[in-house]
């Protein structure tokens, strides 16, 4: 089988090798929206009209996943030349084939410029932004055509599956997996090969594996890119589950918000299917394993394992309550192992390189790597992978090249509704599970939004809480009703109406939500509120008591006022007014009535003198 897997790959080396210089332009979801596939399409445009151009040398448009550095795409890595452009634009392409692919003189105006030394910056390797990181599940990510699967068995794929067909037992590859120290990446990070064994042991004719890629928290993409970047990894880490706990279907469940990542899945599959790698016989040997697409209806509780299983099954994504567990009766009542993306992705690697080699990154207690969705105020956003244990301070300053526009740093959010909030005090905090959870939050699927000294923390915990709200399923009173009155108070606090006693109320709330809840969503829901009162309190103490929001965010603590040294009488603001607060005589300075004002801002907006402004 191992044979079969290296006659393959050879043939794609041979076949990839006779294409030329390889432009590796990101085609994921962002740089996509900025516009790669025009980019794509010129660079394809002269690869097809070499006659034309004399001078020309062989190269090959490479159409990858994402590359992880969104803050500046389009992204263009040439390997073969050894450079990086950064914001490319089609227009670019023609200056990037003419000077460069047959020129030989790199285009210096599209390079990276390191910020600190303000120099041009030509490889991957030498920014900043990726040289920090320690990619693992991402490492082909970007580095290949997803679509294509002699690009994979390039980079080594399926080689992990035909090694455990011809060579281990299940048993084996179950205690790989459980010393290596692989913990679930989709939150609650459960041992992933006790999850394995307990499965496994289930007796029945029947199992199922199922891959959780409802990835829901607002400004995670981490499941996504693998997904769209490396499709045939979270395929082959499926299979050698399958094997292993003795299933032979299997379900990816999708967002359907997701319509790149299901097309790309699709494609895999099928060409897995069609070369032996997924189906009958794969590989030769009497393993049977086929996979199925389930897209999911944007429900944020069907990231939640049993509301996920009833979608599949065709029921409304609701948590049943456990036990029984999925390992025992999980998928039409059969025993089911339910992993994420993220998981899946680091088999291959682990059963190619030993448990010992994933135990050398990381932390004694959590092993690997960890993906992390890098967004808000830093200057470099996108997608990256760390080391577990990597402090807050390495992520955000280092990789994520500090706070924008030289203001400070206040909060992380991370773990999306389900997380909490880091504070400065957290900055050396190492990112592993146990320390998080001390620190009342949770690495989550790994959503971390950074935040800088202009965000109202209770207008985060607000958002959150309303993202919650909507997505409780409503099944269990604590979460249905718990966060809808939750939420209530914390708008009462943004709008200035709150007391004390609403305080005390919100925290007493927060506490039999998360106590008395049936699944992972509505006992997390508090995490946002609880960990924000913890190290915000006063915060929530200046909307409340002084009418104030310290960060001047929350509209309905803002005073309007005209200034009147600046005022020339115009009446244009009184005239566009919706409420009539504002009135005077012309060539005089106007004036605001404050108890009819709705501070709407259009005054604000309307005054050609900027005499009015908002205190």
């Amino acid at each position: 089988m191992l044979d079969i897997v290296e006659q393959e790959r050879k043939k794609a080396e041979r076949r990839l090798a006779s294409t030329g210089i390889r432009v590796l332009v990101c085609a994921g979801t962002g740089c996509v929206a900025n516009g790669s596939l025009e980019v794509i399409k010129k660079f394809e445009e002269f690869g097809l009209n070499v006659e034309k151009l004399p001078e020309h040398k062989d190269f090959t448009t490479v159409k990858t996943g994402c590359h992880g550095f969104c803050e500046k795409g389009v992204l263009v890595v040439i390997p073969d030349l050894d450079v990086t452009y950064v914001k490319v634009k089609k227009e670019d392409v023609e200056e990037i084939v003419r000077k460069h692919i047959y020129g030989g003189e790199v285009v210096e105006r599209l390079l990276y410029v390191d910020p600190k030394t303000n120099k041009h910056i030509f490889r991957n390797e030498d920014i900043e932004f990726y040289s920090k990181q320690t990619r693992t599940s991402l490492c082909n990510c970007g580095n290949i055509n997803p679509e294509e699967l002699d690009e994979a068995l390039c980079v080594g794929g399926y080689e992990a599956l035909a090694r455990v067909l011809e060579e281990q037992t299940p048993e084996e590859v179950i205690k790989t997996i459980t010393d290596s120290g692989l913990r679930g990446r989709g939150g609650g990070g459960f041992p992933t090969g006790r999850k394995w064994q307990f499965t496994a042991m289930a007796q029945n004719d029947k199992k199922y594996v199922v891959c959780n890629g409802d990835e829901g928290d607002p400004g995670a993409f981490m499941d996504r890119s693998i997904m769209e970047g490396d499709p045939h990894k979270l395929i082959e880490g499926m299979a050698i589950a399958a094997y292993a706990i003795g299933a032979d279907e299997g379900y990816i469940y999708v967002r359907a918000e997701y319509p790149m990542a299901i097309k790309r899945l699709r494609i895999a599959i099928k060409e897995a299917e069609e070369r032996g790698y997924l189906g009958e016989n794969i590989l030769g040997s009497n393993m049977n394993f086929t996979i199925h697409i389930k897209e999911g209806a944007g429900a944020f509780v069907c990231g939640e394992e049993t509301a996920l299983l009833a979608s599949i099954e065709g029921e409304r994504g609701m948590p049943r309550p456990k036990p029984p567990f999925p390992a025992n009766k999980g998928l039409f009542g059969k025993p089911t192992l339910i992993n994420n993306v993220e998981t899946f992705a680091n088999v291959p690697l682990i059963i190619k390189n030993g448990a010992q080699w994933f135990r050398s990154f990381g932390t004694e207690k959590s092993a690997g790597t960890k993906t992390f969705a890098l967004t808000g105020e830093v200057n470099n956003t996108g997608l990256i992978e760390v080391p577990m244990g990597t402090t807050l301070r390495e992520i955000i300053f280092e990789i994520g090249g500090g706070i924008r526009n030289g203001k400070k740093f206040k909060a992380a959010q991370i773990g999306g509704p389900s997380g909490g909030c880091l504070t400065e005090e957290h900055l050396d905090l190492p990112m592993d599970y146990d320390s998080l959870i001390q620190a009342g939050a949770m690495v989550g699927s790994g959503g971390l939004v950074v935040m800088n000294e202009d965000t109202c923390i209770v207008e985060v915990a607000r958002f959150f809480m309303h993202f919650t709200q909507v997505e409780s399923c409503g099944k269990c009173v604590p979460c249905r009703e718990g966060t809808k009155n939750m939420l209530a108070i914390l708008e009462k606090i943004v709008r200035g109406k709150a007391t004390m006693e609403d305080l005390d109320l919100l925290e007493e709330l927060a506490h039999a939500v998360k106590d008395g809840s049936l699944c992972g969503l509505g006992k997390t829901a508090p995490n946002p509120v609880l960990s924000t009162l913890k190290y915000f309190r006063d915060e929530y103490i200046a909307h409340i008591r002084d009418k104030k929001c310290p960060a001047g965010v929350c509209s309905a603590l803002k005073t309007i006022q005209i200034q009147e040294d600046l005022c020339k009488g115009c009446s244009k603001c009184a005239r566009q007014c919706p409420v009539g607060a504002i009135s005077g005589q012309i060539k005089s300075p106007y004036k605001i009535d404050q108890s009819k004002c709705i501070k709407c801002g259009v005054c604000v907006d309307t005054c050609p003198f900027k005499a009015i402004k908002e205190v």
